[in-house]
């Protein structure tokens, strides 16, 4: 099934061209099928290239998926025209009182400030308590992963002497889990922050558990046991060349960055990287469409947000 967007959105000819299925807006009215509705809240500058690298994975799906495109009213966008903002991205204040089956909270370039000193703290926060009663299931992506565990369950982050950049080793804790279901015992990924949580600070809290992690880079993917809260402190959406593009702004910024580990060939900032992470991208969220969102998120959508149990690896409402 395909991806539901407009057809004016840069990423639907970018998707096209690649041959993923996606679907205009007047088409998919004509199909007697419910697609998930996924929100996005988008807060990397460059929104179009985080754009097509999100839509490009959960297009890989069978699942017809809607998706709203959001943007913080509290922060000015500098990087992206507002002719594509207005156009594509609405406030949260215009879908408050509407139900998602799931939410992405992308990343953001500011690490190293106090989470309170963002100038969107106010409404992020308001957003994930938001969520708890009107999103099925959500990803908190790299910096939004700090601050969803910070938000949630008070886990500090600790700045990194040098920035961690590079495609890093990680290991499936819990094969059975059916966020990493059918990636390999070792497998890659991508980080690029300034910041860390500590797996001593994870292992804390009862309610959270670590699917999976890096010797080098830390816990990658967490999650509550009841999978409505996912935390990812990685890229597995980047581009072969993303971490290419920001090694090169930041040395031209005079930044004086290392070299992406495990990224160039040979470690030759020459060559062309090679990209070692887009299948098991591929498989983490279509994992989560599928187990963590279509298979559980009830089919009225007005539900989500009642008191749920699981049952035979689907949710239904509690009866009182």
């Amino acid at each position: 099934m395909p991806l539901k967007i407009p057809k004016e959105l840069p990423a639907y000819s970018v998707l096209s061209n690649e041959n993923i299925f996606v679907m205009d807006i007047e088409r998919s009215m004509q199909q007697d099928i419910r697609p998930l509705k996924i929100a996005i809240l988008n807060l990397m500058p460059l929104k179009i290239q985080t754009e097509n690298q999100l839509l490009r994975y959960l297009s890989n799906s069978p699942i017809q998926v809607e998706i709203t495109l959001l943007n913080v009213k509290s922060h000015e966008c500098k990087n992206t025209s507002n002719e594509h903002l207005d156009k594509f991205y609405t406030y949260f204040e215009n879908i408050k009182n509407e139900k998602f089956d799931g939410l992405i909270i992308t990343g953001a370039p500011v690490e190293l400030l106090e989470f309170e000193e963002v100038d969107y703290w106010d409404e992020l926060v308001e957003i994930m308590e938001w969520s708890k009663k009107n999103v099925f299931s959500t990803i908190h992506i790299c910096w939004a992963a700090q601050a969803g565990l910070y938000h949630y369950y008070g886990i500090p982050k600790y700045e990194l002497k040098d920035k961690l950049s590079g495609v890093f080793a990680h290991k499936v804790n819990n094969p059975a889990a059916t966020l990493t279901r059918g990636l390999n015992d070792m497998f890659y990924a991508p980080h690029s922050r300034h910041t860390e949580i500590k797996k001593e600070d994870v292992l804390k809290i009862d309610e959270l558990e670590i699917l999976s992690e890096s010797e080098k880079a830390g816990p990658f993917i967490m999650s509550t046991k009841d999978g409505r809260r996912i935390f990812v402190t990685g890229h597995l959406e980047y581009d072969t060349d993303t971490l290419k593009q920001e090694y090169i702004r930041d040395f031209n910024k005079g930044m004086d960055p290392l070299i992406p580990e495990n990224y160039y060939p040979n470690g030759d900032i020459e060559s062309e990287p090679i990209n070692t992470w887009r299948s098991n991208a591929n498989l983490f969220y279509g994992n989560w469409l599928n187990y963590q969102v279509y298979q559980n998120t009830p089919y009225d959508i007005d539900k989500i947000g009642e008191k749920m149990t699981l049952r035979s690896n689907s949710y239904e409402a509690d009866e009182e």
